[in-house]
């Protein structure tokens, strides 16, 4: 049994039937998809969760575990550039994952100095995905003794404990390009200058690995999982919200209870529900030292406008010039940003059919405080708030008019609504004390055949992490399998691709 069908539930559906188990999903929503959410506005398709896609050998597994193929499914394409990095001085460049275009770029940018820098801090990153990919971030944990391996001793010496920002300050002398291989901070929910350099392979993943695009839009990829889950023999309840957990007296879940009067018999469940809700379902919550830490929220404003300039990129930061400034602002004084750094994605650069003809589609994200640090009175500042994002994306952005159609907002307090705690779709900061076997863990003590997947759980935020939670959570069902994603992601690295 799954609850909850979003891309780590999907992930462990896949592999949990491809090792021959029978499972049952249970979700919510009238389709698949979880954080990875959808909207139909006035002719517009939004994806109302992430917009940025990295390590499709991910997905590419997890269709393998049922015999499937990722290929047959779902049709990606390579975003190129990756993103287009705006400054507020009006200067700027392209992203780019090859090697030499981007060392031609940053050479036009910065000089030959820069770009060789540039070069050694590739290899770089590609030495630390080496070494993290198979002995950290898909790997199951049962104690903080589990991480005394040769590869913590290798991490050590590439300076993965150092902090992140001075490492990448060692290769590239000049602020606004360190801008682009630490702003992933933002994910980790941890200034660049206090994360851990070992989370640097976040940069990895957009920088080098390279950043995809679905046709049909994000949605197209829990489309594809579901039907391949469908196919192979996963039955899916939607619709369906799961109430209560059935135990027997000695705390083994034996059956699930929705809120339609469902009783779903259970040898194993996964859950994936947002942690508020886990902690509800299960009748406790676990006792840390340390309260738990949530990461920054976001305000998302989604915007139909006139056809852009064709050359625009698919995804563009913009940002601030107090850029140091900003983490202050979100993460310890609880305001918004002084000086606003945004992300503008532009998904109708990779599916036209997203927007009305002669239309183009924007997603345009601003850092936020989450609700447990926030100061912000969202519904009486919100709509100023949103006026002023889109105002800053007309300034800065060539080509984007004044008709803009906003579509749909999420803020803080709309997160909160979809039971996110402290309002963030970003979950819990990877704050040392809340990554590896100091995150929650995904088993669950006293209920020996409960396994948690997701956001909130082993291995992390993030899209690729959410689809290793899920084939984390099947390992402890059934024990771990040999999967081709160490042999690709190995390969991958070495060749610097």
């Amino acid at each position: 049994m799954v609850v909850g069908a979003g891309l780590s539930g999907l992930s462990a559906a896949l592999q949990l039937a491809g090792r021959g188990r029978t499972v049952t999903v249970v979700e919510r929503e009238t389709f698949p998809g979880g954080r990875m959410g959808r909207m139909d506005v006035n002719g517009y398709r939004l994806d109302t969760g992430p917009t940025v896609l990295t390590m499709p050998d991910i997905i590419e597994d997890a269709f393998a575990a049922v015999g499937d193929s990722m290929t047959d499914r779902l049709e990606l394409h390579r975003v190129d550039p990756a993103y287009r990095a705006s400054f507020s001085d009006g200067s700027g460049l392209h992203v780019h994952t090859d090697a030499t275009a981007m060392a031609t770029e940053i050479e036009r940018f910065a000089g030959s100095d820069a770009a060789d820098g540039y070069l050694r801090l590739r290899t770089w990153l590609t030495r630390l995905y080496q070494a993290e990919f198979n002995g950290f971030i898909a790997s199951n944990f049962d104690s903080p003794l589990s991480l005394l391996t040769p590869q913590l001793a290798r991490l050590a010496a590439m300076g993965g404990f150092r902090r992140w920002d001075r490492v990448v300050r060692k290769y590239i002398p000049d602020e606004r390009l360190r801008r682009i291989f630490t702003f992933q901070a933002l994910y980790a929910g941890v200034p660049p200058h206090k994360a851990l350099a070992a989370y640097a392979v976040i940069a990895y993943m957009d920088t080098v690995a390279g950043v995809y695009f679905p046709r049909g839009g994000m949605r197209a990829v829990p489309d594809a999982m579901a039907a391949a889950a469908a196919d192979a023999g996963v039955e899916f309840h939607y619709g369906s919200v799961v109430s209560v957990l059935e135990r027997s007296a000695d705390g083994r879940v034996t059956a699930v209870r929705t809120n339609a009067g469902e009783r779903i018999p259970a040898d194993a469940v996964v859950l994936t529900t947002e942690l508020p809700t886990t902690y509800r379902l299960l009748g406790r919550t676990p006792r840390r030292l340390l309260p738990l830490r949530p990461a920054p929220s976001a305000v998302v404003a989604h915007v139909g406008c006139a056809a852009v300039e064709p050359g625009t990129a698919h995804h563009t930061i913009l940002f601030g010039d107090a850029w140091e400034q900003t983490f202050v602002d979100i993460i310890d004084e609880g305001r918004v940003m002084s000086d606003p750094s945004l992300l503008v994605t532009r998904p109708s650069a990779g599916d036209p059919s997203l927007a009305p003809a002669g239309r183009d589609l924007l997603y345009v994200l601003a850092p936020a405080p989450n609700n447990a640090v926030g100061q912000v009175d969202w519904s009486t500042t919100g709509t100023a708030y949103v006026e002023d994002m889109l105002a800053t994306v007309r300034r800065r952005m060539p080509g984007v008019g004044d008709d803009l159609e906003l579509l749909h907002v999420v803020d803080p307090d709309g997160w909160a609504q979809q039971d996110m705690a402290a309002g963030t779709p970003f979950a819990l900061a990877h704050t040392f004390g809340q990554t590896g076997p100091f995150r929650p863990a995904n088993t669950v003590r006293g209920a020996d055949n409960v396994v948690l997947a997701g956001s909130s759980t082993v291995p992390g935020v993030g899209v690729p992490t959410a689809l290793l939670s899920g084939r984390l959570a099947a390992d402890r069902i059934t024990g771990a399998v040999t999967s081709s994603i160490a042999t690709t992601a190995s390969s991958r690295a070495r060749s610097g691709l």
